[in-house]
């Protein structure tokens, strides 16, 4: 069984900067496509990213493109989700996901996995 832990999240103004880290366990990470959704209070949980087994193909949301880069260290096990410019409605409970189908064919993207959260909030 895969498990995710995620990392980096906290409080930052808005403008300001923060970057997620999740942390796979397993010998399989490489093969495996891996997203990032979110969840804001009283609202369902939407995708924001995700990234092919390889990095090679990247889809986000359109609420970040340009602002947020996903990215992946097969070496590492680990996936990342740079945030820059910031907005207070970005606050939210981020989850890092994966698939074992390693290939992304566009923002319908759906994990068979997941972790358990980090919160962001983003002040104005």
């Amino acid at each position: 069984q895969v498990q995710l832990v995620e990392s980096g999240g906290g409080l930052v103004q808005a403008g300001g900067s923060l970057r997620l880290t999740c942390a796979a366990s397993g010998r399989a990470f490489s093969s495996y496509s891996m997203g990032w959704f979110r969840q804001a209070p009283g609202k369902e949980r939407a995708f924001v990213s995700a990234i092919n087994w390889s990095g090679s193909n990247t889809y986000y949301a359109d609420s970040v493109k340009g602002r947020f880069t996903i990215s992946r260290d097969n070496a590492k096990n680990t996936v990342y989700l740079q945030m820059n410019s910031l907005k207070p409605e970005d606050t939210a409970v981020y989850y890092c996901a994966g698939n074992r189908w390693g290939e992304v064919l566009g923002a319908d993207w759906r994990p068979d996995f997941w972790g358990q959260g980090t919160q962001v909030t983003v002040s104005s």
